[in-house]
This record gives C-alpha cells, sequence and structure tokens, in this order.
C-alpha cells in the first residue's frame, strides 16, 4: 500500500515525519529574568552616569596622583613580603604537621590552632607594641648572658611589625593549604620513589610538590588575593598603603565616595592581575595532567583574527567556474 493510499487519520496514526510540527523550548522565566538584570545593570549605570555624588572629576584627579601610587606600592610590597615568607613558613609547618615526630606535630598545630584564632588586627597590634613587651631583643645563650641587643623599636620598626604580623597569621592559613595538596598526591608514587632509592627530600622536590601545586594554587590563589585586600587593616598602625592614604585624603578634603571609589578602582585592578597571573601558572603546573589544555583568552583573540582573516581572503579571491566534464566547447 502506497503512502498516497493512506487516508488523513491513517497519516497521523502511522507519525510521518511531515505531519508533525517542531515547535522549540521557550523559556518564558530565563527571559524574564534576563530583562530584570538588563534593567538593573541599566539602572545602575544611568545612576554612575549621572549621580553627582560620585563626583567623578575628584576620581580622575587622584586616581593616578604621586600619593595614591607610593601607597598602592606599600600595597605591593607588604603582600609580596608576606607571601612569599608566609608560605615559605607555612611549607615548613606542613611538613612538620605530616612528620612521624611527635613533638614537631604538636607544636606545628598549636602554631596553626592559635594564629587561626587570634583576628589579624589584634596580631598586628601586638607586634606594633612588641617593644612594651620586650623593651631589647639580643643574641646569646639560652638562659645565659646575652652577647649582643639592640631596641625593639630600632630593629623592627612599623613596616617590619606589619611583615611580621602579615607573615605569620599567613603561614598558619598556608600549612593547611600545603598540607591539603600533600596529602591529595597518590602515596604509591612515594613508595614506587622510595624502592628505586630516591632521596626523601628529592622525593618532596621532584614529585611530591610538582603534583600537589595543582591541589595548592586554587586555594592558594585564593588566599593571597584575599591577604591583598587584608593589608588595608594594617591602617591601625599608621602605615601609608591605599587605604589608609584614601583615609588621609578624605578626611582633609570632605570627598568620602570619590576616595572610596579610587580605592575600590585600585583593588578591582590589582585583584585581576592576581586572578590573570594564578590562571597561567596553574595552566603551568596542569601540563603534566592534561595534555591537550584549553586555549588561552590571547590564543582564542589570535584564533579568531586568523579566521577573519582567512574568511576575507577567501572572499576576495576570483570565482572560478568550472566546465563540466566531457564539455569540448
Amino acid at each position: 500500500m502506497s503512502s498516497d493510499t493512506l487516508t488523513e487519520p491513517t497519516k497521523r496514526l502511522a507519525g510521518e515525519p511531515a505531519e508533525f510540527r517542531v515547535v522549540p523550548v521557550r523559556h518564558y522565566a530565563r527571559w524574564v529574568a534576563a530583562t530584570a538584570v538588563i534593567v538593573l545593570v541599566a539602572q545602575f549605570a544611568h545612576g554612575l552616569a549621572t549621580n553627582p555624588v560620585w563626583e567623578w572629576h575628584v576620581f580622575r584627579d587622584y586616581i593616578l596622583s604621586e600619593t595614591i601610587v607610593q601607597a598602592v606600592w606599600v600595597t605591593l610590597q607588604l603582600t609580596a613580603y608576606a607571601t612569599v615568607l608566609g608560605f615559605l613558613l607555612g611549607t615548613v609547618l606542613a611538613f612538620m604537621r605530616l612528620s612521624r615526630s611527635p613533638v614537631l606535630q604538636t607544636v606545628a598545630w598549636t602554631y596553626i590552632w592559635v594564629f587561626r584564632s587570634i583576628p589579624m588586627i589584634v596580631q598586628l597590634v601586638f607586634w606594633f607594641n612588641l617593644s612594651a613587651l620586650y623593651e631589647r631583643l639580643g643574641v646569646g645563650i639560652p638562659f645565659g648572658p646575652v652577647f649582643w641587643s639592640v631596641d625593639s623599636n630600632s630593629l623592627i620598626g612599623t613596616i617590619g611589625a606589619a611583615v611580621i604580623g602579615l607573615t605569620l597569621h599567613q603561614a598558619a592559613y598556608a600549612a593547611e593549604i600545603v598540607r591539603g595538596g600533600v596529602i591529595a598526591v597518590d602515596h604509591g608514587q612515594l613508595e614506587a620513589a622510595a624502592a628505586l632509592g630516591i632521596p626523601r627530600l628529592r622525593q618532596i622536590r621532584r614529585i611530591v610538590l610538582p603534583q600537589a601545586m595543582r591541589a595548592i594554587l586554587p586555594t592558594a590563589g585564593n588566599e593571597i588575593i584575599g591577604l591583598l585586600k587584608g593589608t588595608s587593616v594594617v591602617y591601625v598602625m599608621s602605615i601609608g598603603e591605599l587605604f589608609y592614604q584614601v583615609q588621609v585624603i578624605y578626611g582633609r578634603n570632605g570627598r568620602v565616595i570619590p576616595l572610596l571609589l579610587v580605592a575600590t578602582a585600585w583593588y578591582v585592578v590589582l585583584t585581576s592581575v592576581l586572578s590573570v597571573a594564578q590562571y597561567y601558572v596553574e595552566r603551568h603546573f596542569a601540563r603534566g595532567a592534561d595534555r591537550t589544555p584549553p586555549p588561552t583568552p590571547l590564543q582564542r583573540a589570535r584564533r579568531l583574527v586568523r579566521d577573519l582573516r582567512t574568511a576575507a581572503a577567501r572572499r576576495d579571491q576570483p570565482v572560478v567556474t568550472l566546465k563540466p566534464l566531457g564539455d569540448s566547447r
């Protein structure tokens, strides 16, 4: 029986493709949510452009001023010192916790417990007033005579106290980050390295840490970004970092909102730079696990430009009409 002889109900029951109408799914809730978000973003942008309280001319005057740029440099120095020293000390503490010595385990656990329990601002104020507890610091025999000593304030100073406080606070968190990354490495690889006679220190340096970095880096990057913003706490020590200088300036001219916007813009820029650096460092250490990593944003941009050039070159080429085979005319 041919399809022409079928009646209309029979065709409908047979389910011929021509009889079905494809209707795309309509996501009404998604459209409403997207419209609401667009309206809110537009309102916020309109407020930024039209509200005179933002005082964008004041923002332009101070965003690249010498005082603010120097304060940004101080913020970067505090972040760099605390990051390097904190993660070095944190790595030592992490391997102390992983050691088989109960003394080292107890000391490392106690350190982490204490410095994670005390707020950073309290630690900074404590180190700032260290001279009230120890007027002089010296070198000598334990519980014996002191051979050389120096005044505490002249040795440490304000910047030194801030670096010590930030470093010790950061080390407690870095220790747990590093310990979690080391635990994530398969223990069988250490057993294989030990069976091959590789020394313990080389096992850690060449086998454990390169693999642990894949688990360490995401959390460590987040912690460094938090430390960058946490340096604003040192304003209690009257150190000329970004937030302190912004407070000093708007305390003089009363332009609170645009000066806070200056600090916000610099923190966003610095955080974005650190995020980009974290992306490429994570990509570097992921080479062993992912042999074909996805292209970077720069590579995608280059590929897009190359594709556009190729498409433009093809459009400029003349169209050649091919003659059919066997046509001798």
